[in-house]
């Protein structure tokens, strides 16, 4: 069961319009690192969690992506203002003034609807958490990309909140992923000579030797705070 509560999770707010700019803030609603795509990815992994405080984590951190991608919605909706101008919207999508009446819409910064394909699910918790770290570290940077790019102070203010709630769940994420040694798919690490040969196959050079004595991948622990 999902509840909606009518307050944003921190509120948001624009110099003035700029639908210029909304076009390029798409990517992050309806984008391949988008938070549409992080809170699916979260959700659907989470239905074949066994460990209820790893299912827990699943679930909170997609239902704070919801809480994101609302975010991104009223920022959009804020920069396209009141006035159709597409004629003013110069890269990206147009169809918000020419079909959607300003509303923000599923679309990335190009005007390409969200896609399921964006999903990855494999059913196995330690390559689904590294993608989920991956997707943490892609949508950060692609948040740091857009901050460079606008001299806002409210909307910088609101991406420097977004980008800075990726990193704490990917510190969670890291976390999660330590507590998973010698399960799944982090079994039987290495055990065959064909996990230790390195080739090399690109010349001049050679920067890296066979492994002695490969381990499962591990992060350090991640909040120094503990």
């Amino acid at each position: 069961m999902f509840k909606h509560d009518k307050q944003l999770l921190k509120d948001v707010k624009v110099d003035g319009p700029n639908p210029n700019y909304a076009s390029l803030l798409q990517d992050q609603l309806g984008g391949p690192h988008g938070e549409l795509k992080a809170a699916m990815q979260y959700l659907s992994q989470s239905y074949r969690i066994k460990d209820p405080k790893i299912k827990d984590l699943f679930l909170d951190i997609a239902s704070e992506e919801l809480s994101h991608m609302e975010m991104v919605a009223q920022t959009i909706n804020l920069l396209n203002g009141h006035t159709l101008e597409g004629m003013h919207t110069n890269v990206g999508t147009v169809e918000t003034h020419v079909s959607g009446g300003l509303a923000p819409m599923l679309t990335n910064a190009s005007g390409y609807p969200w896609t399921g394909a964006y999903i990855e699910c494999t059913g196995d918790l330690a390559a689904d958490l590294l993608s989920d770290i991956s997707a943490e570290s892609r949508a950060k940077v692609v948040y740091e990309y857009l901050y460079r790019q606008i001299n806002d102070k409210g909307v910088r203010e609101t991406i420097d909140f977004l980008l800075n709630r990726e990193e704490a769940h990917n510190t969670l994420f890291r976390e999660a992923f330590n507590t998973l040694q010698n399960t799944g798919s982090l079994q039987d690490w290495g055990v065959t000579q064909d996990s230790k040969v390195y080739f090399d196959l690109s010349t001049p050079g050679k920067y890296f030797n066979e492994l002695i004595a490969p381990q499962a991948p591990r992060f350090s622990n991640p909040d120094q705070g503990h």
